[in-house]
């Protein structure tokens, strides 16, 4: 059990965690809110151009377009991972890190690269050396920072350098609910939901364009790409923030548990010491008589 000096020094140390956990908990809490609100505020725009670019290619336009097909397909594919830079975020970069293990390994010799510290290090430790690591992006990621980024796939797929851009990232669905996923970036493919949505309707959305549908296709896609790409970004940061609050929140009750426990433990010896004091001097005084 111990004696009493120990266990105050470990309540002592048990309680300036539970102060940290609770401090970092907030303090995800309040970045949360704020990555959420943006995150949900670009997918309404992510949402219209696909489909956009949905019902264009439903309608035939853009057969042919650099964006949609490959143009060498015997070149390799790139794999981006979205990782986070730090750690303290439960399973988050641990299911990144298995999606993107078995998705590597199901595609040998694709190009490699990495956004975040956890997810270049452990990559590392699997074997994966020849990655471009990015540097960080931060918790609000600049969307002109994921366009030049986009621009370089962009540019590097239509000369046929790389044959897909797949993106392996923490899909937000709801405070409740995220998934490690697999998106295909680039040749880009239109979203199964718009497909869907035009063939269940019951109608048919009839459009004039000015200027011309193939002219229109050839602004959009590359905008649907670049949006997507930072939609994935938006989705990683509230999915590792959301991570790392209900982390430590559980780091803050295991704290408190042991904390509790501890002064258990610490009562009992001490009530025991005091019991055996009192026998002692009992003892001595019955002696004395």
């Amino acid at each position: 059990m111990g004696n009493t000096r120990d266990i105050k020094k470990r309540m002592k140390a048990v309680g300036n965690i539970k102060r940290i956990t609770r401090t970092m908990q907030m303090i995800a809490t309040s970045k949360f809110a704020r990555a959420q609100q943006a995150s949900v505020a670009s997918r309404p725009y992510t949402e219209s151009l696909f489909g956009l670019v949905a019902k264009l290619s439903a309608a035939g336009v853009g057969e042919g377009n650099a964006l949609l097909s490959q143009p060498n397909p015997d070149a390799p594919e790139l794999t981006l991972v979205i990782s986070a830079e730090r750690g303290l975020c439960g399973p988050y970069n641990g299911s990144i890190l298995r999606t993107s293990l078995r998705h590597l390994r199901a595609n040998p010799g694709s190009k490699l690269e990495v956004v975040g510290k956890k997810g270049a290090t452990a990559l590392r430790f699997n074997g994966f050396s020849d990655f471009k690591h990015h540097p960080a992006f931060g918790d609000k990621p600049a969307y002109e920072d994921v366009e030049r980024l986009a621009n370089d796939y962009i540019t590097r797929f239509t000369n046929g350098e790389i044959s897909a851009v797949r993106v392996v990232y923490m899909k937000y669905i709801s405070a409740g609910k995220q998934e490690p996923t697999v998106l295909q970036l680039l040749p880009f493919s239109t979203p199964e939901a718009a497909a869907s949505e035009a063939d269940t309707s019951g109608f048919t959305d009839v459009y004039e364009f000015s200027p011309d549908a193939e002219s229109l296709l050839e602004y959009l896609l590359p905008a649907a790409v670049k949006a997507v790409l930072f939609q994935s970004f938006n989705d990683a940061i509230v999915s590792e923030h959301i991570a790392r609050m209900v982390a430590m929140k559980a780091a803050t009750d295991n704290a408190g548990k042991m904390g509790n426990s501890l002064k258990r433990q610490f009562n009992r010896l001490r009530q025991a010491q005091i019991t055996t004091e009192l026998t002692e001097i009992i003892s001595g005084a019955a002696a004395l008589e």
